[in-house]
């Protein structure tokens, strides 16, 4: 009976020391050093890289009417008419915008943006058109040995490691690399596809966790088959429907990688995630963008054909001609493929302090400033050598 008594005493005191814990707050006060911000992806995030490379016009948007809006003085080479979602995170991260690997004289300090418009995971997607992630790696080992030159290992090391790195790609590996090819189609069944896709990004997040990446950020795919450029595409498209085999592409995909991040994070000692439903949010809008005061969530601000979905905006492609709305607020979409800043604003703030049930396990917010703020598990607690319950 003592024994007993003794035993539930036990629990009971260890109930209250985590009780404590938590109820103390679990998260520290934000310092006003943030982590640094490294970018790997496409034209989702692509800041300017490709005007740098020997690209397609397609491939570009360093032309009126991209970055119309005022924000900065000329286009930049964003898919966008002003900022885009890095640009954003960077801004609450209380950081510079973050610049393109490929700037003159960029200061590397406070993160790069390796992203490539058109890139892909697989390195045959728009292969030497684009800067592929295999090849966005490689120049991430070059920044890495700079800062090391720059700061030393000690300290290249530290901002390294509390970085947070995010990635936004895979899009062009479905739409182009696969949709559009037929010998990938003739090759390899549609989960075989996303499969190889899955399996090459888990290494590339491998190979930057084994370089001292920790923390990670994603954009996960949206509803491919609703972009203006697929609809107009689908057999259907006077019915105004999506096509349906890109949205399950992109859904094959979205839940393959959110299987690998639960794994990951259980095999990879201090590997912390956010990720999110991006294709429902921005399904979302697409359907009811009244509800989230826009007016159109199915042509492009900027194109021509159906739904504006002839990729023709600036003028310099094979078709010329585009008409351009008045106002961009008012869409979900700025041209045949890419959302409109007000889209990039929104989301932007949905992965930096979204709750839990949207965006998980960790939103950005807490990603970057982990180190002051680092969530206490049962698991820290009764790990803990130091702590009066530890085993």
């Amino acid at each position: 009976m003592a024994s007993l008594i003794s035993e539930f005493g036990y629990w009971v005191t260890s109930i209250a020391i985590i009780s404590s814990v938590f109820c103390a707050g679990a998260w520290g006060q934000p310092s006003e050093k943030t982590s640094a911000f490294f970018i790997f992806g496409d034209s989702t995030v692509d800041p300017g890289n490709n005007n740098y490379i020997n690209t397609i016009p397609e491939n570009r948007a360093d032309y009126k009417p991209y970055g119309q809006n005022g924000f900065f003085d000329h286009p930049t080479g964003r898919f966008c008419e002003g900022r885009i979602i890095v640009d954003f995170i960077a801004e609450y991260a209380n950081l510079p915008l973050i610049p393109p690997f490929f700037q003159p004289s960029a200061d590397f300090i406070n993160g790069v943006n390796f992203a490539s418009g058109g890139a892909g995971i697989l390195s045959e997607t728009n292969q030497g058109l684009v800067i592929d992630l295999q090849t966005q790696l490689k120049n991430f080992e070059e920044v890495q040995k700079s800062l090391t030159e720059k700061l030393g290992d000690e300290e290249a090391k530290e901002l390294i490691s509390e970085a947070v790195y995010f990635i936004s790609i895979g899009s062009n590996d479905y739409m182009g690399g696969y949709l559009g090819s037929p010998k990938m189609r003739e090759l390899y069944h549609p989960e075989a596809y996303v499969g190889m896709v899955i399996g090459n990004l888990t290494r590339a997040m491998q190979v930057l966790y084994e370089k001292g990446g920790r923390k990670f950020g994603f954009l996960s795919l949206s509803p491919l088959g609703c972009l203006p450029a697929l609809r107009a595409l689908n057999p259907k498209a006077s019915e105004g429907g999506c096509l349906e085999e890109a949205c399950a592409l992109a859904l094959g995909h979205n839940n393959a990688l959110s299987a690998v991040l639960r794994s990951l994070e259980h095999t990879m000692k201090g590997f912390m995630y956010s990720n999110s439903n991006f294709y429902n949010w921005l399904n979302d809008r697409i359907n009811n963008p009244s509800k989230y005061d826009f007016k159109d969530g199915v042509n492009a601000c900027c194109g021509a054909g159906p739904y504006g979905g002839v990729f023709s905006c600036g003028g310099t492609k094979k078709v010329t001609e585009y008409e351009l709305c008045e106002n961009p607020d008012e869409y979900i979409w700025w041209d045949s493929f890419h959302p409109t800043e007000r889209i990039h604003e929104q989301f932007a703030k949905a992965l930096w302090d979204g709750p839990p049930f949207s965006v998980g396990p960790y939103n950005l917010q807490e990603l970057f400033w982990s180190k002051e703020k680092k969530r206490m598990t049962i698991a820290d607690i009764v790990d803990d050598p130091d702590n009066p319950i530890a085993g």
